[in-house]
């Protein structure tokens, strides 16, 4: 009894040093960016040595994986299948980008660093698939609420996706607007994206 208790233990502390490790290096990348986060960085604040690092985390893969998983699983972004109740296409649009805008508001600074590293190193992107999942099922829901016509589907996708960047709603404060006032002006753009080339009969 006494050895499975030790052996119980020791698991327990090595799950809790792998622990310190991952949050560790979440802060850091959602202070610095990941690019800039080293390993000794990571070690100092989890209060460990860097053997006690490696025998974790033999590979920055190992170390990404652990923590974009416990990242998301900690902070997910607005589920986008519960905007599937609103029937109108632009109250569902507008419903989306609040949330969106709202949540954005709350982790600008950390989506910040890590977006910026993620455009200059692209091999960083495998590591960021929860988000680009969530990107992509946000637009497929908020695409979905608008009549299905073959010569605007293209534009309609283009617009959608430029209103939930995380980049257009920086770029959108930084002008002075509020999270409301930049929603309504996306509405209006992704709707006059749209109807481009015809008329919006049906659609309120």
């Amino acid at each position: 009894m006494a050895r499975k208790y030790t052996l119980k233990r020791r698991a327990e502390r090595q799950a809790e040093t792998r622990q310190r490790i991952v949050e560790a290096t979440v802060k850091l990348h959602t202070t610095v960016g990941p690019t800039r986060t080293t390993v000794a960085a990571i070690a100092a604040r989890a209060g460990v040595e860097r053997p006690t690092f490696y025998r974790h985390f033999p590979t920055l893969k190992d170390l990404f994986s652990a923590c974009s998983s416990h990242g998301w699983k900690a902070n997910p972004g607005p589920d986008p299948d519960l905007w599937l109740a609103v029937n109108d296409p632009d109250a569902r649009l507008r419903q989306g980008l609040a949330q969106l805008y709202a949540y954005y508001e709350r982790n600008q600074n950390g989506m910040w660093v890590i977006l910026r590293d993620l455009e200059d190193m692209p091999e960083l992107r495998p590591f960021a698939s929860h988000r680009i999942a969530h990107r992509k099922r946000v637009c497929e829901v908020l695409a979905g609420a608008w009549p299905k016509r073959a010569s605007r589907q293209k534009r309609l996708a283009a617009a959608i996706a430029h209103a939930v960047d995380f980049f257009t709603w920086r770029s959108l404060r930084r002008q002075g607007l509020s999270n409301e006032e930049a929603v309504e002006l996306m509405v209006g753009f992704v709707g006059s994206c749209y109807a481009a080339g015809g008329g919006r009969s049906g659609i309120s």
